[in-house]
């Protein structure tokens, strides 16, 4: 069996501050560098307490996330969740195995896990083989049915009627929507729920929209082309929504490059909050999607399932919020 001694030898550090590392003990002054060695080496050896009864044991975490690095880095939304699950982690000694859809092979990095998040848009046999690896796992920032998994998402219809009405509220009565697409591994289409309650709400309400609706992708490349798409038409609502920051900002550019101005000419707003939004010109309104605390609470809840078990799957919303900033307008 694995002493803390045994960890000290490999980790070349004293087993005094093994201890105290196992044992998250805050006051201890090392870098997280040494930090998390010796996490990587207590996982390494096989290290388990003898007791759970009087402090936190060594967990080991796997987070699989279906964007490879660089969409990650392109789009920070899933870099925001990995982070806020990371923080989390490493404030808890929670050790940590990260791999993405795109590595090669990677589910053999799944295994001998404690607990499991995975963050994105999974198929169903993606989600079967994800429950094998091990039964304390929750799902971030995809809907699942199955009363007997736990989810963290997002409250859209909340989150779009909040748009909608800003916009409406603005008096614009012809309001476009640029999307993307996002498909599952086995090809289907994963409906954007977004675009659904925004239909259902210009239905409803009775708001122009039919001519101005177009789906890509995600990314700051497709809100260029549909704008410019919608350029060539020949006809423009009087405010569009998009979908995601990314988008918004391309639209941002396409408008720029044929000389239209945001928000006289037209009001423009995005989704996510993401860092650049408050930097473009005019500074983009946009909704806020608190990504970071998902991936925080999902550690957090997923951290209890472990001491809980067997736990009952929890499903949870959290609440987006209005970023009013200069790319919106009232109708002139």
């Amino acid at each position: 069996m694995t002493t803390i001694k045994d960890i000290a030898v490999s980790a070349g550090v004293s087993s005094a501050t093994v201890s105290r590392i196992l044992n998250n003990d805050n006051t201890l002054n090392v870098s997280p560098e040494t930090r998390q060695k010796v996490l990587d080496t207590a996982h390494a050896l096989n290290y388990k307490k003898k007791s759970r009864a009087s402090s936190k044991s060594v967990y080991t975490l796997g987070i699989v996330q279906w964007f490879s690095p660089q969409q990650e880095m392109e789009d920070n939304y899933y870099l925001l969740i990995r982070q806020g699950i990371e923080d989390f982690c490493m404030q808890n000694c929670i050790h940590v195995v990260r791999t993405y859809k795109a590595d090669v092979n990677y589910m053999n990095s799944l295994k001998n896990l404690d607990a499991l998040i995975c963050v994105g848009k999974f198929s169903k046999e993606e989600i079967l083989r994800f429950r094998e690896t091990t039964p304390s796992i929750i799902f971030l920032d995809m809907p699942i049915d199955d009363m007997n998994i736990s989810t963290i998402t997002l409250d859209f219809e909340h989150a779009m009627k909040m748009g909608m009405d800003y916009l409406t509220s603005l008096g614009h009565r012809k309001i476009g929507f640029l999307g993307g697409k996002e498909y599952l591994a086995d090809q289907q289409l994963f409906p954007d729920m977004r675009k659904t309650l925004f239909i259902k709400y210009c239905q409803k309400y009775g708001i122009t929209y039919e001519p101005y609706v177009l789906e890509e992708e995600f990314t700051t490349e497709s809100g260029y082309h549909m704008m410019n798409q919608l350029l060539k038409s020949g006809e423009l609502p009087t405010a569009i929504i998009a979908s995601s920051d990314p988008i918004a900002i391309g639209a941002l550019r396409a408008l720029n490059d044929k000389g239209l101005r945001v928000p006289k000419d037209i009001s423009l707003m995005g989704f996510d909050d993401t860092s650049l939004s408050s930097f473009t010109s005019p500074p983009l309104t946009t909704i806020h999607a608190p990504a970071y605390d998902m991936g925080s609470f999902g550690a957090n809840i997923v951290f209890n399932i472990l001491k809980l078990q067997p736990a009952t799957a929890m499903k949870i919303q959290l609440p987006c919020k209005l970023m009013e900033r200069q790319s919106c307008q009232k109708v002139q």
